[in-house]
């Protein structure tokens, strides 16, 4: 079993895994589009979580984790807890950086769901998340870790870098 990583999955997959590649996923797009009141904001100050949307044309550069047979129930329970609510789980074929395709389990925006806010500027993204924070910490620092990470593996993301450099100047204004 795979299971695609695309923010946080990649710096903190909570999971044992054996092998880990640098992955694409066609057809989707990596974008904060879920609102967090609990994990990276509150009900007074939502935050933003990252998702998955469906793109034709995009691709998405993440990790995938291999996971052993022994540790595939297990996995799975975790994931299914920890992205309840607002996340689809599917099996979506990935790239790894070797050439192999492999299916990965997957966890996609539910669009239909009401904390489900597609489409954001950068800075409606950025003002929100320079300004969040919940049980999972700063929302700013749940950006900067993801792009620390994607840059950790040689993955370019100029939107979400420059999400991150928006961010960091709102930041410096707010204090």
């Amino acid at each position: 079993m795979w299971v695609f990583g695309y923010g946080s999955l990649i710096w903190n997959p909570g999971f044992n895994y054996q092998e880990r590649s640098v992955a694409t996923l066609a057809n989707h797009h990596r974008s904060f589009c879920i609102l967090s009141t609990s994990a990276r904001g509150t009900p007074q100050q939502t935050g933003l979580g990252l998702a998955l949307t469906k793109q034709p044309g995009a691709q998405c550069q993440g990790v995938a984790f291999h996971v052993s047979p022994q540790d595939q129930a297990p996995t799975l329970a975790y994931l299914r807890e920890r992205e309840a609510g607002v996340y689809l789980e599917t099996t979506l074929d990935v790239s790894l950086s070797d050439g192999r395709i492999v299916p990965a389990v997957t966890f996609v925006a539910d669009t239909g769901h009401t904390d489900f806010v597609g489409g954001l500027s950068q800075e409606e993204q950025a003002a929100r998340i320079s300004k969040a924070s919940g049980q999972l910490g700063s929302n700013s620092d749940y950006l900067f870790s993801t792009v620390e990470s994607l840059n950790a593996f040689g993955i370019k993301d100029a939107p979400m870098s420059n999400l991150a450099r928006h961010v960091r100047e709102l930041r410096r204004t707010q204090s």
